[in-house]
């Protein structure tokens, strides 16, 4: 099988699909600002097909009827396929989104991880016996919703599908996935990619366009149950409201402005190479990125120093380069806007201490070196603001109690590390942090096998581990009378 990839179609009920309209967008490399490829824009026409050819596989087709063995075993020739055409896929995704290649490979690996989890997720799916006063048997039942909206951001674009796809699909719905405008090429893959694996026609559509009208008329499509978006906490705002128009089911996974607390008692040389990925991986387009520093005031300047040198050292350069570190922003107005909070730090008096401008020597590509700020307080906007590039804002502290007031004063909450010895005042900073994800001496905010969201505006529900499943199953009770 050998993947579209040089004129991708959307995918509806089963077979390549190009916009009723004829319309088409151009999909643009971020590195060269070249075209990748024109993909079909949808229109109110192209989601309805899309809706209605889940429905119909949801409510007649064979898909929520298969025995679970059967489910889980497409399930896994997915993953399957996805290992197999692991190359490719990584090769699409980092010209697509602008990410180091060998950052790609490692993605779509997890992404095969992800759905092989799900398909082995299955057969496990349980419901629950309850003891009741009345006499009788009383137990659950974990239903699927239906059809489910996937609306998926273009900084982990394949990833985040996956996150979706798989848990929505091993509970039995049939879904439509909506990829962002930037980057829908390996979401179309995926799209292709399931149907070899031998879904049925219309369990898995995909979709394109832009997020004002398809995303919009997705939410809004009275045959659709259930919403999952991973996106802008603006975007998150406007779709709660979308989705209460049908008292849909709605999870969330939004902004981010997550701390980096380093303790005296650290290895600072340590802290900084193990932070490095999580403060500029996919050139800080990441809503975990540990974009505020909190750094006790005996190690504040060894730590400011050090990240600094370490952050002119970055590798920043062509995504296909497998000794690249970090790759350009998305697009050019996002770098504009990253060099706008640059310029909005010098002003409101924080000190540039490495990078913030366009590397030298730079003729296409919207590459950005990474920025260090120190001498930064709580209240400027490059505290408090999700700036979604590499910038990383350093705030010293003295006791833990200014700390977690610090820390706790974001509207956002969603990951977090903190780097001590101290293992009682580590759990102690941990319990009172108020954010969905902590590492504690390590950088790493996702695990497959646990659940991942956050607190406050970063979102609603929990996404991966056996915590996912809630999210795409209605729960039945049933009670038996023997009286």
């Amino acid at each position: 099988m050998v993947l579209e990839t040089k004129a991708p179609r959307m995918w509806i009920d089963g077979q390549p699909a190009s916009a009723v309209s004829g319309k088409e967008f151009a999909v643009v490399n971020p590195a060269t600002e070249e075209e990748l490829a024109r993909v079909p824009e949808a229109g109110a026409e192209d989601v309805d097909r899309a809706v209605r050819a889940a429905h119909r596989a949801f409510e007649e087709g064979p898909w929520t009827r298969l025995r679970p063995r059967e489910r889980a075993r497409c399930l896994f020739r997915l993953a399957d396929l996805i290992r197999e055409h692991r190359e490719p896929l990584a090769l699409l995704e980092a010209q697509n989104v602008g990410k180091p290649i060998r950052d790609a490979r490692d993605e779509v690996g997890m992404v095969a991880d992800c759905f092989e989890y799900y398909a082995g997720a299955v057969t496990k799916l349980f419901g629950e016996t309850i003891p009741t006063n009345a006499p009788g048997l009383d137990f659950t039942l974990r239903e699927p919703i239906g059809v489910c909206a996937l609306i998926v951001p273009w900084n982990f674009p394949l990833v985040i599908a996956s996150w979706k796809v798989a848990p929505a699909l091993a509970a039995g719905n049939a879904v439509v996935l909506k990829p962002a405008s930037y980057t829908p090429l390996t979401a179309l893959a995926l799209g292709q990619l399931a149907q070899e694996a031998g879904l049925p026609p219309g369990v898995v559509n995909v979709v394109a366009g832009p997020g004002g009208t398809v995303g919009a008329e997705l939410v809004r499509h009275p045959l659709v149950a259930k919403v999952a978006f991973t996106g802008e906490t603006a975007t998150g705002r406007a779709i709660m409201g979308l989705a209460a128009e049908g008292i849909k089911r709605v999870s969330l996974e939004l902004g981010g402005k997550s701390p980096l607390i380093v303790f005296e008692d650290t290895d600072i040389d340590q802290v900084v190479e193990s932070s490095l990925g999580v403060v500029y991986g996919n050139a800080g387009q990441d809503c975990c990125a540990r974009s505020r520093a909190f750094v006790q005031r005996e190690v504040y300047d060894a730590f400011c120093e050090a990240f600094a040198a370490r952050s002119r050292r970055l590798r920043v350069g062509d995504p296909l380069d497998p000794e690249t570190e970090m790759g350009p922003l998305i697009s050019g107005a996002q770098r504009e806007r990253v060099r706008g909070y640059v310029a909005v730090g010098q002003e409101e008096g924080a000190r540039l201490l490495a990078g913030g401008g366009v590397p030298a020597g730079v003729g296409r590509g919207f590459y950005l070196d990474p920025a260090v700020f120190t001498d930064v307080t709580p209240a400027m906007r490059i505290a408090r603001e999700e700036i979604f590039g590499p910038v990383l804002a350093v705030l010293p502290f003295t006791d833990e109690e200014p700390l977690i007031r610090a820390v706790n004063d974001s509207i956002y909450g969603l990951s977090g590390s903190i780097w001590t010895r101290d293992l009682g005042r580590a759990l102690r900073v941990a319990r009172r942090v108020q954010t969905g994800v902590l590492s504690i001496n390590g950088s790493t905010s996702v695990h497959l096998e646990a659940p991942f969201g956050g607190y406050k505006q970063s979102g609603l529900g929990r996404e991966l581990g056996m915590h996912a499943l809630q999210l795409y199953t209605e729960v039945k009770n049933v009670h038996i009378a023997l009286g």
